[in-house]
């Protein structure tokens, strides 16, 4: 590792000592907004599309953005407080312009002055499990396996889609995303095959690798499993059945010692383990055979998907076996959570993935989904047959005491996880992103608001809200925060709830909360929102031997930043859904995915936390959509 990365590991530790990891806006989601063989730290990226540096704002831009941002988490005497704590930070001499000139010093000196950090700070230095805190599962459509030969098939069909999409990948056949003229970054699809993230001591590494087999886990155990033939032809359709049908043969009865069960742990925990591990020689190959692999593919059990006649139940039976397996007695510790792509194929019509976000955000993933779905439905096949196919290997593990009773610990750690996350997953059919459109509105923002207006229904006070932009037009460009919450949104919520206000009021109230959505919205693409530059300033300052400014510590800065409502849009164009945990203890996780006609909705909140429950959160997002529709229609109308 270089003397730079070294550096910024032990900044990053002082700054986590400081005012723990959860400050650097964890994002355990995907970039929300809609767009027409070796181990190392991921290094930023070459400029092959010649793309601009990420800007630093102006330092008094931000601090106005940013005092407008936290005035509905205030009262009036606390705003003044922090009024002056601003104004002394960004005053001529003062500690903020110092650190500006550090950081602009920072950006001519990288590519992207943001990129490195993070990666660091946000997710190979964060500490707490990717389970449920920060890796999505993605749902795919429901099937209905009828037979285990039908399971296979549909496993199988997935994996030829996938190489056929890794094959567009690495023949730069991915059409250039645009975001209006602008291009954008395209190297993470470049990062989510063949990727594994290694735990390590308080930090992580990123392994990158091309090969060709893949992982497979049946029953938890793992199995190594070309998908070329000695030969070098791709198997077919049937010859990855017949590779699948031998894994399941090999596999019959789950095995006590589940490695990939450590993989959910707390980093630090799984760390340990892995140096354990990785003392045996049989363990260091098994374990370098999982990282190299392109993908991992979870065979799993039964989970009575088809036992509810409820689409909802379904909804949320899926959503619970693509975030964490459902626990150690279900297929949790039939995973290998370190993979960036992970497909699970249950034996019941589960279908799916997990994706490890730290390499990159979900519009790859997004686009992935898609062309599965799109290849199956074809009933594509593969083209060609292998006359030398290759067995599938199991891979072995030597498993001491001591790693024994680390599976034994982690078996009970995901447990507590899988028993405190709520999950509710539905979808609202009373319209989708046609009728917003039709009304001339924003399908984003006018959801974005929804929530809000939902938020503060349920607990009369204002909700910090994150939703997250992508910032690709820039070279490296990974998210910033869009801050849903606002004073027009607040206003709106407020408006909405009051028995005496017209419907004009109302009407004018919504369409003032999402223009303020939308303008947030455009500066924070721009890469001219707050959170990554406060951030930056934080950084540098650690990382220059500065005390953290007393900014970081006001009112402002923590309800502000403690954001209670964690979004995102994920735009599959079928009938799947991304989930995932809330961002704090007393806060609430929304995935969306608009259609023409309805809207899938991922909601989930800890059921440790007496404050939030999925079920009335649900209840008033939809009340809160019926509602404006209904104002939407009465000022139409009203106009006619």
């Amino acid at each position: 590792m270089s003397n730079n990365s070294t550096k910024n590991i032990k900044m990053l530790r002082g700054i986590n000592k400081i005012c723990g990891p959860r400050s650097f806006f964890m994002e355990p989601y995907v970039s929300s907004f809609q767009l027409s063989s070796h181990y190392s730290s991921a290094k930023p990226a070459a400029n092959a599309q010649n793309l601009p540096r990420l800007p630093v704002p102006k330092l008094s831009d931000t601090l106005n953005k940013y005092l407008k941002t936290v005035k509905p988490h205030l009262k009036d005497e606390e705003f003044a407080i922090t009024s002056r704590l601003i104004q002394s930070f960004g005053a001529e001499g003062g500690v903020g312009q110092k650190l500006q000139a550090l950081l602009e010093k920072r950006a001519q000196e990288h590519l992207n002055w943001l990129e490195e950090w993070w990666l660091l700070t946000a997710y190979l230095g964060y500490r707490d499990p990717v389970v449920v805190y920060s890796s999505p599962g993605l749902v795919f459509p429901f099937r209905k396996f009828n037979t285990q030969n039908e399971q296979l098939k549909y496993a199988a069909k997935t994996l030829l889609a996938a190489l056929e999409y890794k094959s567009l990948i690495d023949s730069d056949k991915i059409p250039t995303e645009m975001m209006g003229k602008n291009p954008l970054d395209m190297l993470q699809y470049k990062k989510i095959f063949g990727t594994c993230r290694i735990p390590g001591d308080k930090t992580d590494k990123l392994s990158f690798n091309d090969s060709k087999y893949v992982t497979v886990i049946h029953n938890n155990h793992i199995f190594h499993v070309d998908l070329w033939g000695a030969d070098n032809v791709v198997l077919s359709e049937d010859q990855i059945v017949q590779q699948l049908k031998q894994v399941i043969e090999l596999s019959k009865t789950p095995t006590d010692n589940a490695i990939g069960v450590l993989t959910s742990e707390n980093r630090d925990a799984w760390a340990k383990a892995y140096q354990l591990l990785t003392k045996d020689q049989v363990n260091r190959e098994s374990l370098a055979d999982i990282e190299k692999s392109i993908v991992v593919l979870c065979l799993d059990s039964a989970v009575g998907l088809w036992d509810n006649k409820d689409k909802n139940a379904r909804q949320n039976i899926a959503a619970a076996q693509t975030i964490h397996g459902g626990g150690s007695r279900s297929n949790g510790s039939n995973r290998w959570f370190d993979k960036t792509v992970q497909f699970i194929v249950g034996a019941d019509g589960v279908t799916g993935l997990t994706y490890e976000h730290s390499p990159a955000e979900g519009q790859p993933i997004a686009v992935l989904t898609d062309f599965i779905i799109n290849y199956i439905d074809q009933g594509k096949e593969g083209k060609s047959v292998s006359a030398s196919p290759k067995p599938p290997v199991p891979l072995k593990f030597n498993v001491t005491n001591e790693v024994s009773a680390l599976i034994r610990t982690a078996n009970e750690s995901l447990d507590r996880l899988v028993s405190n996350l709520e999950l509710n997953c539905f979808t609202y059919d009373k319209y989708g992103k046609n009728f917003i459109k039709s009304q001339k509105l924003s399908p984003d923002s006018y959801l974005q608001m929804a929530m809000q207006y939902a938020f503060y229904r349920l607990h009369k006070t204002p909700g910090a809200h994150y939703e997250s932009a992508a910032t690709r037009m820039y070279i490296g460009g990974r998210t910033e925060t869009i801050r849903s919450c606002s004073i027009e949104s607040v206003e709106f919520a407020k408006t909405m709830l009051d028995s005496q206000s017209t419907p004009k009021q109302k009407f004018a109230a919504l369409q003032k909360a999402i223009q303020g959505h939308k303008d947030y919205t455009v500066q924070a693409l721009q890469g001219f929102g707050v959170d990554r530059h406060l951030l930056g300033l934080k950084l540098i300052a650690k990382e220059n031997g500065i005390d953290i400014p007393e900014l970081y510590s006001d009112a402002g800065f923590v309800r502000s930043a403690h954001m209670r409502i964690s979004t995102s849009q994920v735009a599959c164009k079928c009938d799947g859904f991304m989930c995932y945990g809330p961002l704090v203890p007393d806060g609430y996780a929304t995935c969306y995915n608009p259609r023409d006609n309805d809207i899938n909705f991922a909601t989930s909140a800890f059921v440790s936390n007496p404050e939030t429950a999925c079920d009335k959160y649900r209840a008033a997002l939809e009340q809160s959509l019926q509602d404006m529709h209904d104002i939407l229609l009465q000022n139409t109308k009203a106009k006619l």
